[in-house]
């Protein structure tokens, strides 16, 4: 089978919560989108932003902010978790990237202390 596309799955630990938040993670896209030459489509965000407070997430596997970049040859989906201070990263695109420009940035941005990251082809 021929190759359909990679993937880059990465698992952040020790990350700094300050970089969790909608603008910190637009901006992130924006540049990480530049880095890996990749073109920017619809961006969309899951959080507790204008949630009443009784309705808030709580669970560490849940109270965060998740977002999906759509880019024209697939999408970046990102899980930033607070209480846990992780960040969950898959970068899935048929057309070919750097994964090694990709995480060293992410780890950067986030100030991950510890990545544990996997790179896969689709077919």
């Amino acid at each position: 089978m021929e190759k359909y596309g990679v993937e880059l799955i990465l698992d952040m630990h020790g990350c700094d919560p300050k970089t969790f938040t909608r603008d910190s993670i637009s901006r992130y896209f924006e540049k990480l989108c530049v880095l890996i030459d990749m073109k920017r489509e619809d961006l969309h965000f899951w959080d507790d932003v204008g949630v009443a407070e009784e309705d808030k997430q709580t669970s560490p596997h849940t109270q965060g902010t998740s977002a999906v970049q759509f880019i024209l040859t697939s999408s970046i989906v990102i899980h930033a978790l607070d209480q846990l201070e992780a960040v969950y990263i898959n970068m899935f695109s048929c057309k070919e990237f750097d994964p090694r420009i990709a995480e060293d940035f992410s780890v950067e941005w986030f100030g991950s202390k510890q990545c544990s990251a996997r790179f896969i082809e689709r077919v």
